[in-house]
């Protein structure tokens, strides 16, 4: 029952109600944003949800939109400034997906919405993580952030969709409020984020 409804019904009234709180938050944010890095103020990207269904992601823009003499943008690492770094590390720039949970796209707890170039790089077994909706934070993201590797995320995603349960929910969110506040694991090693996802190598 918790996963076919009250999980969804918990998600819409708890992120109505955290959006709201958070409001004066959002605006102070946004302001700092504008004089920091300039417009917009949002990064909206498309992600797969739920059954690989796609969906506009709402963040806090963290980068600047640096690029080279052919147009390309730089890497991450020369975008990312030091109050971009800091939204990402407290994780402020997620707070904008409230609205994405409201609307239905996001659960707050759940596997980690990624790029729709990696829909078909999945295992099979990987791609199980997209039986449940994508979260603002999941076990992956407790147990570990960027500093895992691939195959060790997708390994706790998928262990999420077989435990989904209202108290692993509220596990997960009293230990991501610990580690915001720590500021652990924001870092894969030799990245500035983390490294693309290219694939599993065969077993």
């Amino acid at each position: 029952m918790y996963r076919r409804s009250l999980k969804r019904a918990l998600d819409a009234v708890v992120a109505s109600l955290a959006l709201l709180l958070v409001l004066p938050a959002l605006f102070l944010i946004a302001l700092a944003i504008r004089i920091q890095l300039g417009s917009p103020v949002f990064f909206l990207q498309v992600r797969p949800g739920r059954q690989g269904r796609l969906f506009t992601i709402v963040k806090f823009r963290t980068m600047r939109d640096a690029r080279d003499r052919s147009g390309r943008l730089l890497p991450d690492a020369a975008r990312l400034t030091r109050f971009g770094a800091f939204l990402r590390s407290t994780s402020l720039d997620e707070l904008p997906e409230l609205w994405n949970v409201i609307k239905g796209d996001m659960s707050l707890v759940g596997p980690r919405p990624l790029l729709v170039q990696y829909l078909d790089r999945y295992t099979p077994g990987q791609a199980r993580r997209h039986d449940v909706r994508p979260g603002i934070t999941g076990l992956a993201q407790v147990a570990g952030r960027n500093a895992l590797t691939w195959d060790q995320k997708f390994a706790f995603d998928v262990n999420y969709v077989e435990r989904c349960s209202l108290r692993l929910d509220l596990g997960i969110v009293l230990r991501t409020v610990r580690l915001v506040v720590a500021r652990t694991g924001v870092n894969h090693p030799g990245h500035a984020t983390m490294e693309e996802f290219v694939g599993s190598a065969p077993q």
